[in-house]
């Protein structure tokens, strides 16, 4: 059996493999180093950033649930100064695609973050994070297509890099914003950020987050990840970047038959920060029980009933 060819495409960004760690999950990268070959990785996404440092949302700022993690943490960040002083740096360095993740307040914040972004050495793509739960204004951008489509297109304009824009569940037809945002320039679609949530004690009768709600991951949301994978599949042919309670060989490849061209994992590095690479190093073995000799050939290839 020739070695499987795991590289993929997702527009301008070309990744050695399809499996990165999600934004939020994997700090700095700088914290898992003595744990995680980077060199393995198809990429990394640092901590989302924002124009200027937030403090975040009062705690407490994650709870553990049956089947999955409640997290209000609110872009607890230092400020794009700061990541380009203290972060960037190292993270140029490091032996694989680095995509940035950034928020913003309003659509010039977005804008003005990824055009000074957009010129850093080795910056691989930028992720527009619109799609946050837990701060004010998080998921505006990505629950209006006319708004999502006028940030995505300013942001491409702006952006010598390639633009991914990472969207909510959170919305009555995910395909309406994922067709925004392919209209708009988009190189890849990621699918999905957490799911709205809360937690109470009842015995308090308070709300266990500071914040109240916060966003849901984990295995509990996969099923949801997955439909929004498979309907915005069927309606674009914009590249899809499934996220959402990936953690076993058998997540990821459900993902990619399912319609995405690469994964990223989340709240799996929490419990076990070497889970990417054990990923990468099984996906060879998954290709071949189906008779596949690149992870090209397995996007999107569910058989549906009656077809």
């Amino acid at each position: 059996m020739p070695v499987p060819d795991l590289a993929v495409s997702l527009g301008r960004l070309s990744l050695r493999n399809p499996i990165l760690t999600a934004s939020g999950t994997f700090g700095y990268a700088r914290e898992m180093q003595s744990l995680v070959d980077f060199s393995q990785l198809g990429g990394i996404l640092p901590k989302t950033i924002t124009k200027a440092a937030r403090p975040g949302n009062r705690p407490w700022r994650t709870v553990e649930t049956s089947a999955g993690l409640l997290n209000s943490i609110g872009l607890d960040n230092d400020g794009l100064a700061a990541f380009l002083d203290h972060h960037w740096p190292y993270l140029q360095t490091l032996p694989t695609a680095v995509v940035v993740s950034i928020a913003g307040s309003t659509h010039d914040e977005f804008v003005e973050m990824a055009a000074a972004l957009s010129d850093q050495p080795n910056l691989a793509a930028i992720e527009l994070n619109i799609s946050c739960p837990n701060v004010a204004h998080g998921v505006d951008y990505g629950a209006d297509p006319a708004l999502c489509f006028k940030l995505v297109s300013a942001v491409r304009e702006r952006c010598r890099v390639p633009v991914l824009a990472k969207l909510t569940p959170n919305v009555t037809r995910i395909v309406d914003i994922a067709k925004a945002a392919t209209d708009g320039g988009a190189d890849a679609l990621c699918l999905v950020n957490t799911v709205l949530g809360m937690a109470v004690n009842w015995r308090k009768r308070q709300p266990m987050l500071g914040n109240i709600v916060g966003g849901l991951s984990g295995p509990a949301i996969k099923p949801i990840a997955l439909r929004c994978v498979y309907q915005v599949a069927q309606a674009v042919k914009t590249p899809i970047i499934g996220i959402g309670g990936i953690a076993t060989i058998d997540d990821v490849m459900e993902y990619l038959v399912t319609g995405a061209t690469a994964v990223q994992i989340g709240t799996a590095n929490y419990y076990d920060p070497t889970v990417t690479t054990k990923l990468v190093a099984a996906l060879p073995s998954a290709l071949a029980e189906l008779g596949a000799t690149s992870v090209r050939e397995i996007v999107g290839t569910l058989k549906l009933p009656g077809k």
